[in-house]
């Protein structure tokens, strides 16, 4: 089963350069996050094809508009589509309250059961535990409160092993309670272990996602071996006067993280709208760490088993 990141927006404040703000979307086993939900989050998700219908949560980092002045439209277009099942929201102190608000002051009555989980920012603390994916947050350093996402994969159950099915002549029925650990009995009472049936779960796939934040290397340890990072890099390293006075991070910061977490991919975003063109945020992350990426929108960065 899939573990990927759909780029939907990849721009800092401003609509430009034909990028939108902030968002993405995580699908894990084909079951849809997302990620932060700027201005035009809708019409992004439609383009790229999204099955908006099957997004069962959204995670907004902070409260600055173009990373959540997309979300009440959203709210409401599921309303008007007829929406049943539950949609929780995890966002910082006040969101709700912005949101319930402009329900109230356009009469609108939600037909499904819409959920708020107000986070705060601090480093390691579960916030979300299903039984696909986990999610823990990291405390980033921004003009106002600013929280990051790690998302990791839960593979708990085991491998069946194909040779063993026909070998022991495994009922399908009994195959579930194999996959989580049990042993096999025979119609004789005789015992297979259930290492001899199955192998190791497959291994847990992360995603780190730190938008808006100056440089900060507190984050090394929770974010340590991700296999995907997205880390904002805001401004080249000339403007890194400019970095320090929004709490912005420069392409060089961003990777110097990576390399110091020691992440598997990093993806930089949040592009600055004095850059027309990315070539010098990239080749400046690249000098930094290898093996770097643009957030470019329409871009799905799948993490392979």
């Amino acid at each position: 089963m899939g573990f990927s990141v759909t780029i939907l927006g990849s721009n800092s404040a401003l609509p430009s350069n034909g990028r939108h703000p902030t968002s993405q979307v995580l699908s894990v086993k084909d079951h849809l996050v997302l990620i932060d939900c700027g201005e035009g989050t809708q019409i992004q998700l439609a383009k790229y094809e999204i099955k908006v219908h099957k997004i069962e949560y959204i995670f907004i980092s902070h409260l600055h508009g173009d990373h959540f002045f997309g979300l009440i439209g959203l709210i409401t277009s599921y309303n008007l589509n007829q929406r049943q099942k539950p949609l929780t929201v995890f966002g910082p102190k006040g969101l709700q309250e912005i949101v319930y608000l402009q329900l109230h002051y356009s009469a609108t009555q939600l037909r499904y059961e819409l959920n708020f989980e107000e986070v705060v920012p601090e480093n390691g603390k579960v916030i979300l535990s299903n039984d696909h994916f986990e999610v823990t947050t990291v405390q980033l350093n921004h003009r106002i409160p600013c929280v990051g996402y790690i998302f990791k994969e839960k593979n708990l159950d085991r491998k069946i092993i194909k040779e063993a099915l026909n070998q022991y002549k495994i009922p399908v029925e009994v195959i579930p309670s194999l996959k989580k650990g049990s042993d096999l009995t025979m119609p004789d009472g005789t015992i297979v272990p259930n290492n001899i049936l199955t192998g190791n779960p497959l291994r847990e796939r992360s995603y780190a996602f730190c938008t808006d934040t100056s440089y900060l290397e507190s984050i090394v340890p929770y974010i340590k071996g991700v296999d995907l990072l997205y880390h904002e890099a805001t401004f080249t390293s000339d403007l890194q006067e400019r970095a320090n006075e929004t709490f912005h991070s420069t392409a060089k910061e961003a990777a110097t993280i990576a390399a110091k977490a020691a992440v598997a991919k990093l993806i930089v975003g949040h592009f600055s709208g004095r850059y027309r063109e990315l070539d010098m945020l990239l080749k400046e992350a690249k000098s930094q760490f290898s093996n770097t990426e643009l957030a470019l929108e329409g871009a799905c960065f799948e993490v392979m088993i």
